[in-house]
């Protein structure tokens, strides 16, 4: 290096070092506005019940306002994943999703569609709630047992409609999944969230409708609907008497929905320290654990490093079985 080419570097070295100075302080200061969680779903489905605990405890814990923002565009949570996977990575857009994060983009691709986002482009912060997928009917249903519903879906091929969050979301691959195992074929009607999915079960629109514990618990108590089977391994403290399609001689129908917070890839990870430390903290707060006990959905936290490797599983036998509905349908 000659005499003018170390002059120039010595005099770019102050510059680089308050660079630095400036970046570090910026990501030591966060967050020093408000922070927006996005819901790819409406009001009323798991991710919801999972981001509005957790958002009031954040709040009290970062200082900070943290809003849940419901982007319901329909399209399995595809449209609000997509949203949050484009937006800068700076800590202030969040993204409270399901397990349908990884099946959506494998489903664009499986029908020559866009692909909406990758999963590559999010980095998982925390996983929140994880429970088995619950069949319910309506209450005026006539069907007491998954064997009479299985029965009379057999005499009337695709006559029954159920309800979903959207197409190959995580209440869709549910029902497809049993009704595979079943040799039976449904009507499925897609709704923008598992909260408009609910009520048109509540209305009599839908005949079934798989969903999560949490979001069925006070409409099963308030004898409005109810349960006919457990997609999980086990039965559930929630609903103790309800059997497993396990039990009832479906060995291959095991499904779960699990809500986790995520960022974007490309986060620094100083704010991603942060977030962690405060979602370890957030899960802890006596109101969250009041409000999924209640819900009959307890906090099922999951550290980064557990949970990137949890998504990773679950994901690919999820797309396993979406490439599996995709060659029926």
């Amino acid at each position: 290096m000659n005499r003018r080419e170390l002059l120039r570097a010595a005099a770019a070295l102050p510059l680089a070092q308050a660079a630095l100075a400036n970046s570090a302080f910026a990501q030591a200061a966060y967050p020093n506005r408000n922070i927006t969680m996005i819901v790819p779903f409406p009001a009323g489905g798991q991710a919801d019940l999972a981001a509005r605990p957790v958002a009031l405890a954040l709040e009290r814990i970062l200082g900070k306002p943290v809003i849940v923002d419901n982007r319901a565009g329909g399209a399995g949570g595809s449209i609000g994943n997509a949203q949050a996977a484009r937006a800068e990575p700076d800590g202030y857009t969040l993204l409270m999703t399901l397990s349908s994060l990884a099946v959506l983009p494998e489903a664009d691709r499986l029908f020559d569609r866009p692909v909406a986002y990758e999963v590559s482009q999010f980095a998982p912060i925390a996983r929140v709630l994880a429970d088995p997928t619950l069949l319910a009917v309506p209450a005026s249903a006539p069907w007491k047992t998954l064997q009479e519903f299985v029965d009379d879906a057999k005499k009337r091929p695709g006559q029954i409609p159920y309800g979903s969050s959207g197409p190959y979301g995580t209440l869709h691959v549910a029902m497809e999944m049993f009704a595979a195992s079943a040799g039976i074929k449904l009507l499925h009607v897609p709704f923008r969230g598992a909260g408009p999915a609910l009520t048109a079960l509540l209305s009599g629109t839908v005949q079934a409708l798989a969903s999560a514990p949490g979001t069925l618990k006070q409409q099963v108590e308030d004898g409005k609907m109810r349960v006919l089977a457990n997609w999980g391994a086990e039965r559930i403290a929630s609903f103790p008497d309800l059997p497993t399609f396990k039990e009832l001689g479906y060995r291959d129908v095991e499904f779960y929905i699990w809500a986790g917070l995520f960022a974007q890839s490309a986060l620094p990870a100083p704010i991603m320290e942060r977030l962690r430390a405060a979602m370890a903290d957030a899960v802890k707060a006596p109101e969250v654990i009041k409000t999924f006990e209640t819900a009959g959905s307890p906090v099922a936290y999951m550290d980064a490093p557990a949970f990137s490797k949890f998504v990773a599983d679950d994901s690919a036998r999820l797309i396993a079985a979406v490439k599996k509905i995709g060659k029926v349908e």
